[in-house]
């Protein structure tokens, strides 16, 4: 990808990953890693190199008759999936097909630039394509880790971040993703969180074509900024929480990803922000600055250091995680919301 007087970094290669390497080195290293090759074994990717009706009718064959959510943007948005210009509504709809009615239209149109977005998002293996995964799997990851499956045509998916790991993998047709560290979050300009395109907060900026009147700071987001092209048989390690914008480069693309997060968090973290927001956004600078550190302390503190000179026992609802310390804690913000 190119913008005018700007380069992008390429993101780091590895071929040939083990697990062992994958938990010893990638991941703690928390940067994105292209895997070259990574399941370029598969026979669903053998399959659509040769043509998108192969793969089409591979993913038939392990089809079971499940309705999905077939995706449909607005002719005028040129496959960005976003907001309308009004923002009070996404410029895409979603209705209920068949997998092969929507792969009938997706090859129909597989060499039309002018087709609107049509996609399959985030679809549960599992659940509608039972048995895919007995001949396709990966070696990195526990096989409790429940992979999805996305098909569609050549969208753009807007800046964005997931609160979990993930491993994307190309099964046909080429991606290339633009990726963020989670630190540029105020020079992306986030959306809002409760109204989102796809559940989690994007970028306002589109990537393609900057406003940097409007959104000046989103310069150095791009100097931060690094890019991997993949094609079929390759995938990408994508830390949590690293913002990333995804564009499909050919008229037919279908990619398998898997989520993971090792710690569950004890409460919805979006709900646990709204509260927080309620609470302290609108008080006093000064106030602030102090729950602020209030926040640091008790919340954000390294090495579980807060209150570490009192026993563990001393320490009240700030004391180590248990469930029963999560349910009195539950119990405590449940009373104090039935009050207000």
């Amino acid at each position: 990808m190119t913008l005018p007087g700007h380069s992008f970094a390429s993101t780091l290669e590895r071929r040939g990953v083990t697990a062992a390497v994958f938990k010893d080195e990638i991941v703690p290293a928390n940067r994105p890693v292209v895997l070259r090759g990574l399941i370029e074994d598969w026979p669903v990717v053998k399959q659509g190199r040769s043509s998108p009706q192969a793969a089409c009718e591979y993913l038939l064959q392990c089809y079971r008759g499940k309705t999905m959510p077939l995706v449909l943007g607005d002719p005028a948005s040129q496959r960005h999936l976003f907001y309308r210009p009004d923002m009070a509504r996404l410029n895409f709809v979603r209705r209920p097909e068949s997998l092969s009615d929507c792969l009938r239209l997706l090859l129909s149109q597989v060499d039309n630039a002018q087709a609107p977005a049509i996609y399959i998002d985030a679809q549960p293996l599992p659940d509608c394509l039972p048995g895919f995964t007995d001949a396709h799997a990966i070696a990195l990851l526990d096989a409790t880790v429940i992979p999805n499956i996305w098909i569609g045509n050549a969208v753009k998916v807007q800046t964005h971040f997931d609160l979990k790991s993930n491993i994307a993998c190309i099964v046909a047709g080429r991606r290339r993703f633009t990726l963020f560290p989670p630190d540029q979050l105020p020079n992306l300009y986030p959306g809002p969180i409760d109204f989102a395109p796809g559940g989690t907060p994007v970028s306002m900026v589109p990537l393609d074509n900057p406003d940097f009147e409007r959104y000046p700071r989103f310069r150095q987001a791009l100097a931060a900024a690094e890019v991997a092209e993949l094609e079929a048989g390759d995938a990408l390690y994508i830390p949590y929480a690293w913002w990333h914008n995804v564009q499909s480069l050919a008229g037919f693309n279908v990619l398998v990803n898997y989520w993971w997060n090792e710690v569950q968090p004890a409460t919805p973290l979006y709900d646990a922000l709204l509260h927080a927001v309620l609470a302290f956004r609108d008080m006093p600078a000064d106030q602030r600055k102090f729950w602020q550190g209030m926040f640091e302390y008790f919340v954000f503190e390294t090495g579980g250091e807060a209150l570490g000179h009192l026993a563990p026992q001393h320490r009240g609802q700030m004391g180590p995680a248990t469930p029963e310390r999560a349910a009195a804690i539950k119990a405590i913000l449940a009373a104090a919301f039935s009050k207000s």
